[in-house]
C-alpha cells in the first residue's frame, strides 16, 4: 500500500511539473507577444513625429521592413497543404523515417514550404523580381566585367557622393555577394527567376544542416524532434526570397561541417574541417555581420571538446582572404567604409533607443512563438550545463541549451553593435535559424505549437507584403 501511494504521489508530482512548464510556456509567450505589439505601437507614434510614409523609422509597418496589404495568391493553397501535410504527418515521419532518408526528405518539405509562400505574392512581386530592384544586387551585375578591375575598385564606389555608387545591397556587404550573382548570370543562369531559385535552395537547406549538427552534438532524438519545427520555420518567409537566406544556408553548413569535424562523426574529418573554413571565409565576404559566427563556432568546439578542427578552418579560410586581397579587396576597410556609408542613409536617422529593443521584438515572428516557449525551456539546462563543462562535456538537452544560447549571443551582438537598426526579420537569419532547434524541448504532444507556427507565417505572408 505504501508503495502504491508512493508511485501516485510521484506520479502528481511528474503532473503538477508538467503543468507548472506548460504555464510557464504561456507566460513567456504572453512576454513575447506582449514585447512585439509595444514594438508595433510605439513604432506607429514615433513614426508619426515625422511626416512622409515611412516616417523616421523609414518602416512601412514597424517593426517590419513591410506594409500592411492582406492579400492572397496562387502559393495560398500550396502553403496552406503544405502546413497541414507537416503538422498532421510530420512528428510521426520525424520518428519513423530512417536518419538517410529524413534529412534530404526535410530539405525538400522546407523547399515546398519557402516556395509556396513566396508565390503567395505571386510569381512576379513574389520570386522573379524580388532581386531585380534599384536597390538590390541583380542591378549591378551587368557592370562587372573585370573580376580583379572590380574588386581593386569595389570600396571606391560604397560612400554616397562617389561615382557610380553601388546600391544598398551591394554597397553594404563585401563583394563576394555580388560575384555570386555575376557567376550565376555567366553560367547562363541570370535574371530575378534564377537567382530567387538559388536563395531558396541554399537557403532552405539550412533544415538539413541544422538536423546534422544537433544530431552529433545533441542526438539523434531532440533532432529527429525539432525536424516538423525545423521545415514550418516561419523565417522561411524571408528565406524567400532575399539573399539573407542565401548567407544563412551557407553559415549553417560551415556549422554542420566544423561540428562533424569536431565530434569526429565523419569519415573525413580533416576534409570537413577544411569545408567548414571554406565556407566560413565564403560567409564573412557574403556579410560583414557574420564575423559573429565565431561564438557558434567556439561553442560548438567547445561542446566537443576539440582543437583539432582548427588549422584546416583557418587555411580554408586564409583561402578567401588571400584571393580577396589579391585580387584588391581589403576587408577591413571595405567594413569601415561601409560603417560611413550606413550611417549616410536610413541608420542616420533611425533611433538606436527604439531599434535595440524592437530588432528583438522583430524575431517573434521569424521564429515564432513555439521557439520562444523551447528557449524558456532551454534557459533551465543550461547554467548546469555550462557548470560542467569542467567535467565533461554536457550532452542531450544541455548541449542544445549551450548551442541555442551561443545563438542567441551573436543575435544580441549584432543588436548591441548599432549596425543592424530595423530589416533584421532577413539581416538576423542567420542567427534565428539556430534558435529553432529549441523547440524540440517542446512536450512530445506538440502539434499545437507547431500548427503554431505554420499559422503564424501563414498570416505574415498574407496580411503584410514584406520586402527587403
Amino acid at each position: 500500500m505504501r508503495e502504491r501511494k508512493r508511485e501516485y504521489r510521484g506520479d502528481l508530482v511528474t503532473v503538477g511539473a508538467r503543468k507548472q512548464d506548460g504555464r510557464r510556456d504561456l507566460w513567456a509567450v504572453a512576454a513575447a507577444v506582449a514585447l512585439f505589439v509595444l514594438a508595433v505601437v510605439v513604432g506607429r507614434a514615433v513614426n508619426r513625429t515625422i511626416s512622409g510614409s515611412e516616417g523616421i523609422l523609414r518602416l512601412g509597418w514597424p517593426p517590419l521592413y513591410a506594409w500592411w496589404m492582406p492579400h492572397v495568391g496562387p502559393g495560398t493553397p500550396a502553403a496552406l497543404a503544405v502546413a497541414a501535410l507537416v503538422v498532421i504527418y510530420g512528428p510521426t515521419a520525424a520518428r519513423r523515417l530512417s536518419w538517410r532518408v529524413l534529412v534530404p526528405a526535410a530539405w525538400g518539405a522546407a523547399m515546398a514550404w519557402t516556395w509556396s509562400l513566396a508565390l503567395v505574392d505571386g510569381w512576379g512581386r513574389g520570386v522573379a523580381e524580388r532581386l531585380t530592384t534599384s536597390l538590390e544586387y541583380l542591378q549591378s551585375v551587368d557592370g562587372v566585367q573585370d573580376v580583379p578591375a572590380f574588386l581593386g575598385d569595389f570600396t571606391n564606389h560604397i560612400l554616397v557622393g562617389s561615382p557610380h555608387i553601388w546600391p544598398a545591397h551591394v554597397a553594404g556587404h563585401p563583394p563576394g555577394a555580388l560575384l555570386t550573382f555575376v557567376g550565376l548570370d555567366r553560367v547562363g543562369l541570370g535574371g530575378g527567376a534564377w537567382a530567387a531559385a538559388w536563395c531558396i535552395t541554399i537557403g532552405s537547406s539550412f533544415v538539413a544542416a541544422v538536423l546534422i549538427t544537433v544530431r552529433a552534438l545533441c542526438g539523434e532524438q531532440l533532432a529527429r524532434r525539432a525536424a516538423p519545427f525545423l521545415v514550418l520555420a516561419p523565417a522561411a518567409v524571408w528565406i524567400g526570397v532575399s539573399a539573407d537566406g542565401y548567407f544563412a544556408g551557407v553559415s549553417a553548413w560551415a556549422i554542420a561541417l566544423l561540428t562533424l569535424a569536431a565530434t569526429r562523426t565523419t569519415r573525413m574529418p580533416r576534409l570537413a574541417s577544411l569545408g567548414a573554413g571554406l565556407l566560413l571565409g565564403l560567409a564573412w565576404y557574403l556579410s560583414y555581420g557574420l564575423i559573429v559566427l565565431v561564438v557558434l563556432g567556439g561553442s560548438v568546439l567547445l561542446l566537443a571538446r576539440s582543437a583539432r578542427p582548427l588549422p584546416y578552418v583557418i587555411l580554408g579560410v586564409l583561402l578567401w582572404v588571400a584571393a580577396f586581397t589579391s585580387g584588391g579587396f581589403w576587408w577591413p576597410d571595405g567594413y569601415f567604409t561601409l560603417v560611413e556609408r550606413y550611417y549616410q542613409g536610413a541608420a542616420g536617422v533611425r533611433p538606436y533607443a527604439y531599434f535595440i529593443w524592437a530588432n528583438l521584438a522583430a524575431q517573434v515572428l521569424t521564429v515564432g512563438l513555439a521557439a520562444v516557449a523551447g528557449l524558456r525551456r532551454a534557459s533551465g539546462p543550461l547554467w548546469p550545463a555550462v557548470r560542467g563543462m569542467r567535467r565533461a562535456s554536457p550532452t542531450g538537452r544541455g548541449a542544445l541549451s549551450v548551442m541555442v544560447a551561443a545563438a542567441l549571443c551573436m543575435m544580441l551582438l549584432a543588436d548591441v553593435s548599432g549596425m543592424s537598426k530595423a530589416e533584421t526579420e532577413r539581416i538576423w537569419l542567420t542567427f534565428a535559424v539556430w534558435l529553432l532547434p529549441a523547440c524540440a524541448l517542446l512536450p512530445r504532444r506538440h502539434v499545437w505549437w507547431l500548427a503554431g507556427q505554420a499559422t503564424l507565417a501563414l498570416l505574415v505572408n498574407h496580411l503584410l507584403l514584406t520586402g527587403w
